[in-house]
């Protein structure tokens, strides 16, 4: 069964991170930034150029998905990216009711050219490639992509990336989950894209593809709460430098430093690992596939 939190407010989430923070286990990451941080002068409340002054633009999804966030309602301040956004927001100096949401899907946001918000955040994966085209902040989440499929397909007892190969797979278009698919499982049968996951999801129910590739703590909620029998098949190993989720801001943004130097607080004060208890699940009862 999924976790879910039960705090209703963001500034319920506020006093549990404070005092909880203190206990909170260290980051996995080395806390290596992929952009320069700001100084805090630089970051000072009121400074920032802004899309709109006096207020932070943050995009997402539409839908947005849990557990990054909850009742496709970014601005309740509810899952694990709803959260981290709020967090940044405040170390910036923007209170909640100063931030707005704008809608964006994924491949928009990661596109070249302008952008309508001031960061973006929608489980966006740090590569280079995409690095030409956008800025990232520093890293807020360490991601593992994970096969899922429904009791009785053809890979519901695989135990290896050897038994997935003759399996039609699918996952959203532009993200490293197909990218997963097509340079680590490399199928024999051409995977499926899909504009989302919900489109994935549904794919997989009426039997079109015989398992999806989805972050770790989207298969737990998949798996729990959406699908009817679902079932982690396992999750796919690391290859290289462990993958990692980064807010995604305009090419030479202003604000890439101040945003940076934000998430490296939360990371360094152990925001960032109470989040990570309080809105995502933990990862027994996901196989490693070898």
């Amino acid at each position: 069964m999924v976790s879910r939190n039960t705090l209703t407010t963001v500034g319920g989430a506020a006093l549990m991170i404070a005092a909880l923070a203190a206990c909170a286990p260290a980051d996995e990451t080395d806390g290596a930034s992929p952009t320069a941080s700001a100084s805090t002068n630089s970051c000072a409340p009121g400074t920032l150029r802004t899309k709109t002054a006096g207020k932070l633009t943050i995009g997402t999804d539409n839908p947005a998905y849990e557990p990054w966030f909850s009742d496709n309602k970014p601005s309740n301040g509810k899952g694990f990216e709803s959260a981290v956004a709020y967090q940044v927001a405040q170390r910036l100096g923007y209170a909640a009711e100063n931030v707005t949401w704008v809608s964006v899907t994924f491949n928009n946001a990661i596109a070249p050219g302008p952008k309508s918000f001031d960061f973006d955040i929608n489980e966006f994966s740090i590569t280079d490639d995409r690095k030409k085209a956008v800025d990232f902040s520093s890293p807020y989440y360490l991601v593992r992509q994970t096969v899922i499929t429904t009791k009785g397909s053809k890979i519901a007892n695989a135990k290896s990336i050897a038994d997935l190969k003759p399996a039609k797979l699918g996952a959203q278009v532009g993200t490293t989950s197909y990218q997963a698919i097509t340079d680590l499982i490399k199928p024999s049968t051409q995977p499926s894209v899909f504009n989302n996951n919900d489109d994935a999801k549904a794919a997989l129910v009426n039997g079109t593809v015989d398992g999806i590739v989805v972050d770790l703590p989207t298969a737990f909620y998949m798996t729990g709460a959406e699908l009817k029998d679902g079932v982690i098949v396992g999750q796919l190993p690391q290859v290289g430098v462990p993958e990692q989720f980064g807010l995604v801001l305009d090419k030479d943004s202003p604000l890439t430093g101040c945003v940076s130097t934000a998430v490296d607080q939360l990371r360094q004060d152990g925001t960032l690992a109470v989040l990570e208890k309080t809105w995502l699940t933990q990862t027994g009862g996901a196989p490693e596939l070898q």
